[in-house]
């Protein structure tokens, strides 16, 4: 599995201070997405809607709403 490609843009063109560090979100050559975000498993397990649940293994992670949005035109309809 390899990243392939970045969705949306990126954390500089953002207007991250140092252009490097801030949530990011990437395609991966099995068709499957790996976001950068905020670890947030803690604060929002007990959130959840009764019908969502995570495995042992998932975690929750918090993504700004700008990161996302800038990411939309990028992500694939199928």
């Amino acid at each position: 599995m390899k990243i392939v490609r970045r969705v949306g843009a990126s954390p500089r063109e953002r207007g991250s201070a140092s252009g490097q560090t801030c949530p990011d979100i990437f395609e991966l050559s099995d068709g499957n997405f790996a976001v950068i975000g905020t670890e947030a498993t803690a604060a929002l397990d007990g959130e959840l809607p009764p019908d969502a649940a995570r495995a042992p293994y998932e975690r929750i992670v918090i993504i700004s709403r700008e990161t996302l949005v800038r990411a939309k035109a990028d992500i694939p309809d199928a």
